[in-house]
């Protein structure tokens, strides 16, 4: 299955829950370890074209398209520069990413689920590698100061020791009673009112199902079954690969929320998560807003958006809004 195709047909999952595409995995450039060849480079880079990213992320729109402002390669520079990252080639044409000054511009945060499914995946990837080569100037080996290689898909140092990007994996996960409810919580930092899925990171040693059952009975003191992955979404604040899942829980368990880290947990049914989601509308913030959560190292703080995708649970009709065929940011 293509890139193209993946990024058009919805996941179909074991425990019967059906949900978007997540809107940072819609890209569909051809991201082939054989257009990195340098020879190819060389030749292809007339025809290129260059994403200039700031160093905030920030990026320029067409005016009047909602695409993304690129610009021919030989205008930036007779071959690639030092630090351009190849995101792909989109049509038979390369696509890479500086960095550069940028007014007026919107970051990925913001922009998203608004992008088209190509351009939304380049700039996911230039966010990524970006953020990745401006953390990792030094090998993490001998120290030594390293450059990048491999088309900005790997840095070196003088002792020939390669670094690759890292991702650090991450759960995000819905629990459900197998009926019409889930469970929300929320941080102690985050206002009143906001309300996410349990998320957390993956330990070392430990598998995506295992940190599931272990992250929701930390934060909450519910033990689940049943884990059944939804799908997966890159979320480059600053290296987190989010993964989906759906686990039940007993009907109306006790939620115990952890100190310092929950500061409450409620189940909510179908009604209840409804009436939020018409309060949010009436008050004048689109839901859909909720795709762009404050700056955060920690996967919750982006889980909010998930309540917003689109979810049916087994053997039901949709949750109300839920069914909008508009891409969210739903990790």
């Amino acid at each position: 299955m293509t890139a193209r195709q993946l990024s058009s047909a919805p996941p179909a999952t074991p425990a019967g829950f059906v949900i978007g595409i997540p809107a940072l995995s819609r890209g569909n450039a051809d991201r082939s370890e054989d257009l990195r060849e340098p020879t190819r480079i060389g030749q292809e880079w007339m025809r290129a074209r260059v994403l200039t990213v700031a160093g905030n992320g920030t990026v320029r729109l067409e005016p009047g398209t909602g695409r993304l402002h690129t610009t021919d390669a030989l205008a930036v520079a007779d071959q690639p520069p030092s630090g351009a990252v190849l995101l792909g080639a989109v049509d038979g044409v390369d696509h890479w990413a500086v960095r550069g000054e940028v007014l007026d511009g919107a970051g990925l945060r913001q922009l998203g689920a608004l992008l088209p499914d190509t351009d939304a995946g380049l700039l996911t990837t230039a966010t990524a590698l970006l953020t990745w080569h401006a953390a990792a100037g030094f090998c993490p080996r001998c120290g030594l100061p390293s450059t990048p290689t491999t088309a900005g898909w790997s840095r070196i140092c003088a002792r020939g020791h390669e670094e690759f990007p890292r991702t650090d994996p991450a759960v995000i996960v819905l629990v459900y009673d197998g009926a019409d409810s889930i469970v929300l919580a929320r941080q102690p930092i985050w206002p009143a009112g906001r309300v996410s899925v349990l998320a957390g990171f993956v330990e070392a040693g430990e598998s995506l199902e295992g940190t599931v059952v272990r992250e929701v009975l930390e934060e909450v003191g519910v033990h689940v079954t049943d884990v059944s992955y939804l799908g997966s979404q890159p979320w480059p604040f600053p290296r987190s690969l989010m993964v989906g899942f759906a686990a039940r829980a007993e009907p109306g368990a006790p939620l115990r929320p952890r100190p310092g880290e929950i500061e409450e947990a409620q189940w909510f049914d179908r009604a209840a998560v409804r009436a939020m989601i018409a309060a949010e509308n009436e008050a004048g913030t689109d839901v859909d807003r909720w795709a762009s959560p404050p700056a955060a190292s920690e996967p919750s703080a982006a889980a909010s958006a998930t309540v917003s995708s689109a979810i049916r649970t087994p053997g039901s009709k949709a949750i109300g809004p839920f069914t909008s065929s508009k891409p969210r940011i739903w990790f």
